[in-house]
């Protein structure tokens, strides 16, 4: 009879390998008149992720296949893009978490124009990044110290700190599809960023720039960009605060 340490000390078995079909939206703009799907079956284990899939797919199937990665380890954000109809990242998405008994659908965030594959043109959203003016603005001569800012007033906007620039927020929402103007929701947490913080002077500027008609009043509150946010920030609570700040002003 075994003893409960030897049945405690029982390893796991290992997992075993399945074979997935992976369905992509492609599109080679030199070939191409419009997207279309392409299947490929790849064996893969539970707990590897869709990225560790592409990956194989380009390096042993199809060499042509085009996607942005670089860390792999969900800091850098450049492997955003819509699995099973969610904007995901590609590096933290396992294929455990999906239903990998029917193909997986893998194809290039919305809103933003499609270069090839996988990869879309970001300008338009580095841009509307840009306008924000996401940088500490501040007068006078630079100091002899440190700007001093209490636990209390990094809190209120540490949250949006955490913003690694996916994209995935933005190319979420609604109204970002349908009006390209809109700032979109990641430019407003980049400016929350600033607009709450207590060294910086340029709060007035900022939520001027955000009450235009493409700014913090075009957000619908569908909260597509908080459940998209891989960083879990809660970006639709800091575009309510941003409003808030507006109306104040």
């Amino acid at each position: 009879m075994s003893t409960a340490t030897e049945q405690a000390t029982t390893p796991a078995p290992a997992p075993q390998q399945q074979t997935v079909t992976f369905k992509i939206l492609r599109f080679n703009p030199d070939e191409d008149t419009a997207p279309h799907w392409q299947e490929f079956q790849v064996d893969v284990y539970p707990t590897d992720r869709v990225l560790d899939a592409l990956t194989m797919i380009k390096g042993e199937q199809d060499g042509s296949l085009t996607f942005r990665r670089s860390c792999g380890h969900g800091i850098c954000g450049s492997d955003a893009m819509r699995i099973n109809g969610r904007n995901r990242l590609a590096c933290k998405t396992l294929i455990k978490d999906l239903n990998a008994k029917k193909p997986i659908t893998v194809e290039a965030i919305k809103g933003l124009p499609q270069e090839k594959d996988l990869v879309v043109d970001m300008e338009p959203f580095f841009q509307a990044y840009r306008e924000v003016m996401p940088f500490l603005i501040t007068s006078g001569h630079d100091p002899s110290k440190e700007r001093i800012q209490s636990i209390a007033e990094r809190e209120v906007f540490d949250d949006t700190t955490k913003c690694i620039m996916c994209a995935a927020c933005t190319t979420s929402c609604p109204v970002f599809w349908s009006d390209g103007q809109y700032f979109g929701p990641q430019a407003i947490v980049g400016a929350h960023r600033f607009i709450f913080d207590s060294r910086d002077e340029g709060a007035a500027t900022r939520l001027e720039i955000l009450n235009s008609k493409e700014g913090v009043w075009r957000c619908r509150t569908t909260f597509n960009c908080t459940e998209a946010c891989p960083r879990g920030i809660q970006i639709t609570k800091a575009i309510q605060e941003v409003k808030r700040a507006v109306i104040n002003s």
